[in-house]
């Protein structure tokens, strides 16, 4: 299965016409066109590790690239 756990979004001037944001040139204010984005969703990506490194006793396996951010566990519980 495919879960995503980022996203980017280019808006165009949707949302800056909603909040009336606008720069100045020579001869207009013209709407600015925004972006959006979330680095890492904390939520999917917690899914997406549960998904992937659960054992069939219902412990996670912490990837070891984590480890360092829970005292060297290897193992929840």
């Amino acid at each position: 299965n495919y879960r995503e756990i980022s996203s980017c979004s280019n808006c165009g001037d949707f949302q800056a016409r909603r909040m009336n944001t606008r720069y100045k040139n020579k001869n207009n204010n013209i709407f600015v066109h925004t972006l959006n984005g979330s680095g890492l969703a904390v939520g999917r990506t917690l899914i997406a590790i549960l998904e992937n490194f659960q054992t069939k006793e219902g412990n996670v396996i912490i990837p070891e690239v984590l480890r360092k951010y829970f005292n060297n566990q290897s193992t929840l519980i």
